[in-house]
């Protein structure tokens, strides 16, 4: 039996901002319980709703040295789902309306965390073989357990594992003060280790001192060794590649299901698909006053509305977008310009085009339900989860070839009837466009095989209980 422990700053259900904290809320409960026990421990954020916080039981609380503070940790605990959450308590750091602020606040925050939660390890009852860290927030725990931790007994033997979820975000900030913040020796914020362009960098400190770095799919472990796509660490992604892997996320396949997702009008499986799913295209249309017309291609878009998500490609062809054949259904918030865009063209075109300019988890199911196509055109997306629940809910993805979007979208090929959604390769509007309007084809003119897509694409595993036994393969190579 081996044990594994996450250190993240995220997990549903109880905090979220992205797609990290559905991978460490739900990654852990699909590994194999006679091999495996995996473990969570997470920031206790006051912005964590009260219905957990009420039901974490008080474990131990003890004091560590952070640069000339001594500070309080408290540690609580919680069995969520069959698995064992762990929460570092602070309110000086965890306290607030938000899990992240300032950089320069988060930047102490995360470097207590470390700390904290490294030390409490001992104390739990609970002797990690594994240390899985994630994201630049626990970037800094592999370093201090080959610093200072692994002089202790305890600590003996115990691999880090580094996973890095969007490398665009890597905690960087005055060298100095990171210095004093973190009270590690001078050596270590050489350009080899924690120093990068000048300023300290904690993921870069994660990835030099993890026996193992991964990222969330093949192609963008790939991808990140470019300067592209590199956030200027494509040298260290290369030096590091003998150790460097990636694994697509899955999804939650029993949160994500069209046969019993209460947010639908009507449930469906790959086999009533076609009696049935378009009753939730009406549905929808009614509800955000659209034509009502059960014919028309439905395209959806639910994303954080940033440059990251390829929306520059979209404002640049709106006007052909929005054709009279189809209808845009929109759902995120993001950046000023393109929520007003988004609303500017749901005034011009108000009977085919929707405008949401919120986030609404109920809302989100309904379109991935609803609509006949999902567009994702990303500029990077180190894994993507939306095209992967709307291939779960029988909703044909046209995405661009970049990232986890091209591991988990087969391009369709008319020739051999193979594919699961249609992609395009190059950052360009037109070329977008151009493959919207074959799927607009395929669906008007070929409708046995859209369907076919569909079927393909619902039969398609993307699970979590996939990518767990990928993460058991990686996990016994450390030893």
């Amino acid at each position: 039996m081996k044990n594994v422990l996450f250190i993240a700053s995220e997990a549903v259900p109880f905090i979220k901002t992205g797609g990290l904290a559905d991978v460490v809320g739900s990654l852990p409960k699909y590994f194999n319980k006679e091999e495996y026990d995996v473990r969570v421990m997470l920031p206790k954020f006051m912005c964590i709703p009260w219905e957990y916080r009420e039901k974490m039981v008080y474990k131990t609380h003890f004091y560590i040295d952070l640069a000339w503070r001594t500070q309080y940790v408290g540690v609580f605990e919680l069995e969520w789902d069959g698995v064992t959450f762990y929460f570092i308590d602070n309110e000086f750091y965890f306290g607030g309306p938000k899990p992240y602020s300032w950089i320069h606040e988060d930047i102490e925050k995360f470097a207590f965390f470390s700390k904290a939660a490294l030390s409490a390890i001992p104390v739990i009852g609970f002797n990690p073989d594994i240390i899985h860290c994630h994201d630049w927030q626990t970037g800094l725990i592999p370093v201090y357990l080959k610093e200072r931790f692994s002089q202790g007994e305890f600590y003996s033997g115990v691999k880090s594992i580094m996973t890095i979820h969007n490398l665009k975000f890597q905690g960087i900030w005055d060298l100095k003060k990171v210095k004093d913040i973190t009270g590690l020796p001078d050596e270590y914020f050489a350009p080899d280790k924690l120093e990068a362009y000048d300023d300290a960098n904690y993921l870069k400190g994660g990835i030099v001192y993890a026996d193992r770095v991964t990222t969330v799919s093949e192609t963008y472990a790939q991808e990140i060794k470019t300067p592209f796509y590199g956030e200027n660490l494509d040298g260290l992604m290369n030096a590091r590649s003998n150790c460097l892997s990636g694994i697509v996320n899955g999804i939650d396949y029993e949160t994500y299901n069209p046969e019993t997702d209460t947010n639908l009008a009507a449930n469906y499986n790959q086999i009533t698909f076609r009696k049935e799913k378009w009753k939730n295209k009406v549905a929808l249309q009614r509800e955000l006053g659209l034509k009502e017309d059960k014919s028309k291609f439905m395209i959806g878009i639910v994303s954080r509305l940033t440059d990251q998500k390829g929306l520059d490609l979209i404002a640049y062809v709106m006007d052909e977008l929005c054709s009279e054949d189809v209808q845009l259904v929109v759902l995120g918030t993001g950046e000023e310009r393109y929520e007003n865009m988004f609303r500017h063209f749901d005034w011009k075109y108000n009977d085919r085009v929707s405008a949401n300019i919120y986030y609404s988890e109920a809302m989100s199911h309904k379109i991935y339900a609803a609509c006949d196509a999902f567009l994702m055109p990303s500029l990077f997306e180190p894994c993507g989860l939306s095209q992967l629940m709307a291939l779960r809910y029988g909703t044909v993805p046209i995405v661009r070839e970049t990232g986890g979007l091209k591991d988990t979208v087969e391009a369709y090929n008319e020739y051999e009837s193979k594919g699961t959604g249609f992609s395009f390769a190059n950052y360009n509007a037109h070329e977008m466009l151009g493959i919207v309007n074959y799927a607009k084809d395929v669906y008007y003119n070929h409708k046995r095989e859209w369907n076919k897509i569909v079927d393909r694409g619902m039969n398609a595993d993307f699970s979590w209980k996939t990518s767990a036994k990928k993460y058991e393969e990686l996990y016994r190579s450390l030893y």
